[in-house]
């Protein structure tokens, strides 16, 4: 595989920017851009809120590692992946195999001040939101703290973070193309 095809995984907690950087840096390295969450509604017929109420987290997750596993291209893709997705186990295992994975990071602060503004995600449809995210927040910190490499998105601007993201998408993208001989 050639270094410049190496898929780049865009992982962390909700809020982080996933989606934003990610489509920037595709636009940048000329790949596609997938959004976990949006591919699966666009697979299902329905949005994520639906397919939590209707089946259940479990039933979402299953959805997350089949698109992982099999509903992705192998290479020049820039894979936005939906917050929960890497704390199911073998998972963040699994993205490294297929290409760069990449972390990004925001404090408490910026993700509640972020999130705050958005109703669309199923798990803050509690009583308690932002109780909610310290929970998560809380819980899944160390499996992105040990998914990929962890980039700060808090108070830097746009082009910064994905400057930095491309820096390394560069040189991780190169290891991973010799490690698999190409």
């Amino acid at each position: 595989m050639n270094a410049a095809d190496v898929n780049l995984y865009l992982v962390g907690f909700m809020g982080t920017g996933k989606s934003t950087v990610g489509r920037l840096v595709a636009q940048r390295l000329g790949f596609r851009l997938l959004d976990s969450d949006q591919e699966i509604e666009q697979q299902q017929g329905r949005t994520i809120a639906e397919i939590f109420a209707q089946d259940g987290e479990p039933a979402f997750r299953t959805l997350e590692r089949t698109f992982v596993e099999s509903g992705h291209p192998a290479e020049r893709a820039v894979v936005a992946c939906g917050g929960g997705l890497v704390v199911q186990p073998g998972l963040a295992d699994e993205l490294r195999r297929r290409g760069v994975v990449v972390c990004l990071h925001a404090s408490l602060a910026t993700v509640l001040d972020r999130t705050s503004r958005h109703r669309h995600r199923p798990l803050l449809n509690v009583e308690d939101p932002a109780e909610r995210i310290r929970t998560l927040y809380a819980a899944r910190e160390p499996v992105y703290r040990n998914a990929g490499t962890v980039i700060l998105t808090d108070g830097r601007p746009l082009g910064e973070v994905v400057a930095h993201v491309l820096r390394v998408w560069r040189r991780e993208a190169t290891d991973f193309a010799r490690a698999r001989g190409g």
